[in-house]
């Protein structure tokens, strides 16, 4: 009790000793101090640009038919889907990027070799400045192409010494099959300046009244058929170049978290030729997810080009006509997308 009781004696002496002014200084030095210290604050996340996202589809329709009175063949049809996004914006600039690839093939019993159903690949580029708040000035690039040849696949004739009972060959159906399409046969290369619209993130309208392009059929048994120019010696060129105006619009609805669709019109007017008779080109998807990862999903495309001649056995020198695809298909369907 001594010892403490000298301690708290001295310590009083020391602080008698100090003036005022002392323990001011010390005050705010201390006070500085605390200022000083590094403060515990969260780290301010980096500004992300790129958004990206791919969507991946695989389907599968199977039919079987055993003692079916009203007919039918055994087939399985197998295709595969994909799109991927990448968008950038930052500031006032805006660029989209999208890649849609389909391909399909199919296996009927009545036909014993493998026939496609469904091939394109198309690449649509949008650089964009903005000039309002919901329109940019942009430059829209698209590229469309398939990855292998098409045919029609007609059932072949039997030989003149063919006998009873006689049923056609792989070599055979592969024989008198018609060819319609093949890689760059035909492409469509396409680059716009004008305006892009977009009002909300479901809607996208573009306007390219400056379009210029090429159609490319490298394959020369089919360049009369998509309307290639013809030279002075009577064959056909393999690329037409076209210079017109272009509108490309864009939906996508999503109604609730199992049931969405998109749409997508491209109509192209050639100033060089019959700028009066519009290419239309009108696809449609729409996708419910019946569980986590299956979807039942309805595609259809249709086409409108004055000049690809349709042929057939009623038509062999080919006519204009309005093409249409549709397909009802179940599948595995799963989304990649970035972090945000």
């Amino acid at each position: 009790m001594k010892k403490v009781l000298l301690t708290l004696a001295a310590l009083s002496t020391v602080v008698a000793a100090m003036g005022q002014e002392d323990i001011r200084t010390l005050t705010a030095e201390a006070a500085a101090a605390v200022a000083q210290a590094p403060e515990n604050t969260a780290p301010v996340p980096k500004p992300v640009y790129w958004t990206k996202s791919a969507m991946t589809q695989l389907n599968f329709v199977q039919s079987s038919f055993t003692n079916w009175a009203k007919g039918g063949n055994n087939n399985i049809a197998v295709s595969a889907y994909f799109d991927i996004n990448a968008n950038y914006a930052k500031d006032d600039v805006v660029w989209k990027n999208r890649l849609q690839i389909d391909y399909g093939l199919l296996y009927s019993e009545d036909k014993p070799i493998i026939q496609k159903n469904k091939d394109r690949i198309l690449l649509e580029s949008t650089f964009g400045y903005k000039a309002t708040e919901h329109l940019n000035y942009s430059a829209t690039f698209t590229f469309l192409n398939q990855f292998s040849a098409g045919y029609v696949y007609k059932t072949p004739s039997a030989p003149a010494d063919a006998e009873d009972g006689w049923t056609p060959s792989k070599a055979d159906w592969r024989a008198a099959r018609v060819l319609k399409s093949g890689c760059f046969s035909p492409a469509n290369i396409t680059l716009g300046l004008g305006l892009d619209w977009n009002p909300n993130q479901w809607l996208s309208v573009n306007f390219a009244p400056v379009t210029g392009g090429f159609t490319i059929v490298s394959n020369k048994k089919l360049r009369a058929n998509y309307g290639m120019d013809q030279k002075d010696d009577g064959s056909y060129k393999s690329a037409r170049f076209e210079f017109g105006a272009q509108v490309k619009a864009a939906a996508k609805i999503l109604i609730n978290d199992n049931f969405e669709g998109s749409t997508q019109l491209i109509l192209f007017s050639n100033y060089l030729k019959k700028p009066q008779n519009i290419r239309v080109n009108w696809d449609n998807r729409l996708m419910w997810k019946v569980a986590k990862y299956f979807s039942l999903n309805l595609t259809t495309s249709l086409i409108y080009d004055d000049q690809v001649l349709i042929t057939d056995d009623n038509h062999p020198a080919g006519h204009k006509a309005i093409q249409f695809n549709e397909a009802l298909q179940f599948g595995f369907t799963y989304t990649f997308s970035s972090k945000k």
